[in-house]
């Protein structure tokens, strides 16, 4: 790691590698890496990625309107043209590096259909779509002699300086301080800040907790998206996805009677957006006295399955249910977050020269639900304006003065265990699927007597401590939004 780099980004999921691969070999970047590569909410992904890619059966117009009916009319109608506009260009220049999407008998990419979606224009690999793109987006990036890529560090702490930022660079047993003209935030979503959750162990609210503290602008950070379809497992806090594409495919949903049930709440079924569905699931647990719910797509063959699910397939086996003929037990789980770091078109944040992108960032396309599979296509069109609008400024910006601050204090009190525990069991009564403003308003006072804590006592600045402030920080802004009048 060098002591300055033109352009630092923190996080390497897909808006992060995607931000790196577009600067020029002049331009020296640094991305950090919380931990290995392949562990990130992007490499999760199954799916796919939504793009208009077939100008025959679908427009861009049509996926505008579905965005913002899934979204509740709230979408930033600009950003959304901007996503929707851009998107066939930055996925299909994918198939460049190499991403392998599947194709249909004649050879052209195969589409599927998700909830919220009028067409197919679902492009995606199998059930693994992320990791595709993941693997083949970290050898695109690794292939760039201007970009370091730093594995098993954090971005702890990041200061504005002249003409630029000085960054605490957090790895195993030690900070490194360095500077950088430019910084892009793509550190993924707060999965953790609550006790089930589909995202990997590093969604912890780390870019958005940090632009808070440095005055940023965040924006509607209540709105988390909790996907109906989690596999309802008895142990694991982290519980895989069963795709919204198993249901695009036909999947049905049962209750614990093994009846469908989804007709008494929207005509559209199992294809309703991802909060209509969740919420659904919710009311007739009420009704039914149960929480016990199943995703039913055994009638579709086995040798359809293993070939189109092949990973949910393989997950679903290991906790002893073979989906070519039992029914998937599955319940709501928190997946996405709509808000995070508000940012302009081209990516900016309220402080000069800090840019955010991917779930942390807030653009407003998703308005107050995000639709199937714009996630990652949001990911893709917003980190290549952000790279672009760099580019821009670097031709006639001065260099930063190279500053150094205080270290941070790595010796100090062990923290008190339990502390995220807390904060989670706040999160799950407090603004689960449908929040509650008693919970809502005494899980605050809590959370705030936490944050206090841990910003007045003098506790070793750990990687642990950073998350834990941070993944408190963000339930803190959740419930302060939740709690408004």
């Amino acid at each position: 790691m060098k002591d300055h780099y033109d352009v630092l980004i923190a996080g390497s999921g897909v808006a992060g590698l995607h931000a790196a691969l577009q600067f020029p070999p002049q331009v020296k970047v640094l991305v950090l890496c919380k931990k290995e590569l392949l562990l990130s909410n992007s490499a999760l992904a199954q799916g796919g990625v939504a793009a208009v890619v077939d100008k025959e059966h679908d427009t861009c117009q049509l996926h505008i309107k579905d965005t913002m009916i899934a979204g509740g009319n709230q979408n930033n109608p600009d950003a959304l043209e901007v996503l929707v506009n851009e998107g066939a260009e930055n996925v299909l220049n994918l198939l460049d590096i190499g991403v392998d999407f599947d194709r249909d008998e004649t050879g052209g990419l195969q589409l599927t259909l998700e909830g919220g979606h009028s067409r197919r224009r679902i492009l995606h690999h199998k059930d693994s779509t992320g990791r595709e793109m993941m693997e083949k987006l970290i050898l695109a990036v690794k292939a760039k002699s201007n970009v370091d890529i730093e594995e098993n560090c954090m971005l702890a702490d990041l200061k504005q300086v002249e003409n630029g930022f000085l960054a605490y660079v957090l790895g195993e047993g030690h900070c490194t301080q360095m500077t950088a003209n430019y910084c892009i935030l793509a550190t993924g979503g707060i999965g953790r800040v609550y006790q089930y959750t589909t995202n990997s162990a590093i969604a912890t609210g780390d870019g958005i907790a940090l632009a808070h503290r440095m005055g940023a602008k965040i924006t509607d950070l209540h709105l988390v998206q909790f996907h109906p379809t989690a596999f309802a497992a008895k142990q694991n806090r982290e519980r895989f996805l069963i795709s919204e594409s198993v249901r695009g495919e036909g999947a049905v949903l049962l209750n614990n009677e093994g009846k469908r049930f989804m007709d008494r709440y929207d005509e559209r079924l199992e294809l309703a957006p991802r909060d209509v569905v969740s919420r659904s699931i919710m009311k007739e647990a009420r009704r039914v006295g149960s929480n016990n719910f199943y995703l039913d797509i055994s009638f579709q063959g086995a040798d359809y399955l293993k070939n189109r699910f092949p990973t949910i397939y393989s997950r679903c086996l290991e906790e002893g249910v073979d989906i070519t003929k039992d029914w998937i037990p599955v319940f709501p789980c928190q997946h996405y977050l709509m808000g995070g770091i508000h940012v302009d078109l081209d990516s900016q944040s309220s402080i000069d020269r800090l840019y955010a992108c991917g779930e942390c960032s807030h653009t407003g396309v998703h308005g107050n639900n995000r639709l199937a599979s714009n996630s990652l296509l949001e990911a893709l069109v917003f980190s290549r304006r952000a790279a672009r609008h760099i580019l821009n400024r670097m031709a006639s910006e001065p260099h930063p003065i190279l500053s150094k601050g205080d270290d941070l204090p790595l010796d100090g009190m062990p923290l008190p265990s339990g502390l995220r525990t807390q904060v989670r069991d706040i999160m799950q009564s407090a603004h689960f699927v449908v929040p509650n403003p008693v919970a809502a308003r005494e899980g605050m006072k809590r959370v705030k007597k936490i944050l206090a804590m841990l910003e007045n006592s003098h506790y070793a600045v750990t990687p642990d401590f950073i998350e834990t402030k941070n993944i408190t920080t963000v339930a803190m802004i959740i419930l302060e939004e939740v709690n408004k009048p």
